[in-house]
């Protein structure tokens, strides 16, 4: 109803503006029929552009009529709400999700630098996080300075964070100092779950560096890393996987016999799992 009013009012006052210098000139009926004519040619203006670059669907929208896989008026909705309690950071971090929905990454980094400014002290490196991944995302993939900046923050403000860790790996490692990605996506290493997807993505990429460093890895002492983390959680398909293919890398068959023999014992209730196991193992050569 609010709306409805106001849209009236400003449809009065424009109107105004256009027709009454045409009356102050011109008297009688042709004045009239002149203002009644540039009055009809404005609004027709009006609403041609605004339903043409407008979106007159979100106005009308409801909390009872968006479906939850309407993001276009989910969006509208955040954004209400955030305009409706402009301290609240939860709500403005709720827009930024839903901005990054509709693959607005620019937008989304827009919300969060609103939720960082009135965001606890503990929850800031996260809003910091989301703000770097917003605009990583809207760069392609490519960590840009901003990002960088809002990384390099959250990290200051906590050092066990892993994704500020993984994002500026990447950062250095565009910069050509491969020393620094390395030892940034080690240490995140320490704080990341070994059946994490994470984990394998950290490992393959501190082994692509190191190879171009012209350096071996140490992949023996990587393998062993693994299988000791496999014996403490052994509900990690791909790690198995992983661990035997590392085996058979290093043209250890015995121990990849081993980890595969390990390997299906964990993964006895997992039958997605097992079948992966043994195209494994048909590929390596491990069985007849």
């Amino acid at each position: 109803m609010l709306f409805a009013v106001l849209f009236f009012v400003l449809a009065v006052v424009s109107l105004a503006f256009v027709c009454w210098p045409v009356l102050r000139r011109r008297e009688g009926a042709r004045g009239w029929i002149l203002a009644a004519s540039l009055a009809c040619v404005v609004l027709g203006i009006g609403a041609g552009l605004y339903l043409f670059l407008g979106a007159p669907q979100i106005a009308l929208r409801n909390p009872a009529n968006v479906r939850s896989d309407d993001w276009k008026g989910m969006v509208a909705l955040l954004v209400t709400n955030a305009r409706a309690h402009p301290n609240d950071s939860t709500a403005w971090e709720m827009l930024g999700r839903g901005y990054l929905e509709l693959q607005d990454g620019d937008s989304a980094a827009g919300a969060f630098r609103r939720a960082l400014a009135t965001a606890p002290p503990a929850r800031q490196p996260y809003v910091l996080d989301e703000i770097g991944m917003s605009l990583t995302g809207s760069a392609s993939g490519e960590v840009t300075q901003d990002a960088e900046r809002a990384f390099t923050l959250a990290l200051r403000m906590n050092g066990h964070d892993v994704p500020a860790r993984f994002y500026l790996g990447f950062a250095y490692a565009a910069r050509r100092d491969n020393a620094h990605a390395i030892a940034v996506w080690k240490s995140a290493l320490e704080d990341v779950p070994a059946n994490g997807p994470l984990h394998g993505k950290l490992v393959d990429n501190i082994m692509r560096l190191t190879a171009e460093q012209g350096q071996s890895p140490d992949i023996g002492a990587m393998v062993a890393g693994l299988a000791a983390r496999l014996k403490q959680q052994p509900d990690d398909p791909e790690g198995w996987q992983r661990l035997v293919r590392s085996y058979a890398v290093l043209g250890d068959a015995a121990k990849a016999r081993a980890a595969l023999a390990d390997a299906r014992v964990a993964m006895k209730a997992n039958a997605p799992a097992r079948t992966a196991l043994d195209q494994e193992a048909k590929e390596l050569k491990l069985e007849d």
